[in-house]
């Protein structure tokens, strides 16, 4: 059967998933878009519950499981992908959601904690850094958009599933911090903020980034263990938190490489 109307039962559902994060949080599925994101979601073990594929357009190899495979007009799809580049295909999968107590550090870890992130954009690219970088884990502390975003998936290119990522509060994410024996280093202003190429990365370490409109909150100048900041010459003060992270993330593997 092939569907084409915006009516069919399937498709309202897969564009509620699309547009509204209760629907996610309450159904516990998402969706992916692209061949490369639904190859990286299937290699990561998300568990896909259907597919739909674009007649006409979907023409890639990509080894999908026995589950249900719905064709879609190709008019239809155009209607229903975030862009038109996705290679015809759209996945539906179960969500997953991973515990600080699951948590397995390697020696030395390095980690990103970003603080009430709001744009999934943002979320995105800093998803691209970690998973160029090799950071062992990505945590969100009071998240105003979820990992399951369609737009966080398609600005990450697929890499929200090839990095650990979960949301905690900050009191909590603290406290196993120091249980583990992570140096805190929070880009925060202060009288005793270093300069990030001063700061010693070569420990493991937590850096914390909050937004470029308001940084980070007053909780974490209470419990860093290092203050840093990045080195402006121009006339502005402040990077995109993205930026921010892939400058930070970086400076850390450098360190590391080289020292």
């Amino acid at each position: 059967m092939l569907i084409e109307s915006l009516q069919n039962p399937g498709i309202k559902q897969l564009l509620k998933l699309q547009q509204k994060s209760r629907e996610r949080k309450s159904s516990g599925l998402f969706v992916v878009e692209g061949v490369q994101e639904n190859r990286l979601a299937l290699n990561a073990g998300f568990e896909p519950q259907k597919f739909y594929l674009a007649n006409g357009i979907y023409q890639s190899d990509l080894r999908l499981p026995q589950t249900e495979k719905i064709k879609l007009s190709a008019a239809l799809f155009e209607q229903i992908a975030y862009r038109g580049t996705s290679g015809g295909i759209i996945g539906i999968y179960k969500s997953k959601t991973l515990r600080l107590n699951e948590i397995r550090l390697p020696k030395n870890p390095m980690i990103v904690i970003l603080e009430a992130v709001e744009k999934p954009g943002n979320m995105g690219a800093v998803l691209r850094s970690c998973d160029g970088a090799g950071v062992d884990l990505l945590v969100v502390c009071d998240p105003l958009t979820d990992f399951y975003n369609p737009n966080v998936i398609r600005s990450s290119v697929g890499t929200v599933f090839t990095c650990k990522t979960l949301a905690e509060t900050k009191e909590n994410i603290v406290d196993w911090l120091k249980k583990n024996d992570v140096q805190i280093v929070s880009t925060f202003l202060s009288e005793d903020t270093l300069n990030l190429y001063e700061a010693d990365f070569t420990k493991s370490s937590a850096i914390v980034l909050g937004t470029e409109s308001t940084g980070l909150s007053d909780f974490w100048n209470a419990h860093s263990d290092v203050k840093i900041k990045i080195p402006m010459k121009g006339r502005v003060d402040s990077l995109n938190v993205s930026n921010a992270a892939a400058v930070c993330v970086y400076e850390a593997i450098r360190q590391r490489l080289f020292r």
